[in-house]
Formats: C-alpha cells, sequence, structure tokens
C-alpha cells in the first residue's frame, strides 16, 4: 500500500462489506427522511447509530480482508502494507 505499489482489494472478497454499506446507505436514507419529517428525536439517534455503527464494521471489515491479503501474499511490501493497515485501523479507532 505505499504510493509506487498500492494493495487492491478483491472486489469478491469485498460483496459482504458493499452489501453492508448498502444497508448504511439505506439507513442513512432512512434517517434524513425522519428529520424531514419531524420524527421523534431518539428515534432518528437510534437509527444514525446503527448507521453509524454498519459504516465501522465496514471498514473494518476492509482492514481486516487487506490485512489477511497482505499476509497470504507476503512479498517485499509485506511490511510496508502492514504498518499501513495499522494506520488505517487506528484511524477508525
Amino acid at each position: 500500500m505505499t504510493e509506487d505499489a498500492p494493495m487492491q482489494l478483491d472486489p469478491e472478497d469485498m460483496t459482504p462489506v458493499i452489501n453492508r454499506l448498502r444497508r448504511a446507505n439505506g439507513q442513512l436514507s432512512g434517517v434524513i427522511k425522519m428529520l424531514e419529517s419531524g420524527a421523534d428525536c431518539a428515534d432518528v439517534v437510534t437509527q444514525l447509530s446503527a448507521a453509524s455503527k454498519a459504516l465501522d464494521r465496514a471498514g473494518f471489515a476492509i482492514i481486516a480482508t487487506g490485512l489477511e491479503q497482505c499476509l497470504r501474499e507476503g512479498g517485499d511490501d509485506a511490511e510496508a502494507n502492514r504498518a499501513q493497515l495499522q494506520k488505517l485501523f487506528l484511524s477508525l479507532a
């Protein structure tokens, strides 16, 4: 994941993440509609919290998949990839 050789994620490995992000997108749309219709504050916050958790989990799943790929492939960039993934993980924590 250095600037010279970025780590590419396998789209097939990302299918569950994409599905999670689609659900989060639907939850965010629901939050917007709730706000536009004057919904109860607690209901809006509950829905927003669910969307936030879904986004966090998607991010962690992407990093976990990248780390697995990094460890599986090894190679010259393995240590740089691992360091970059750790930095990305900490950015979500």
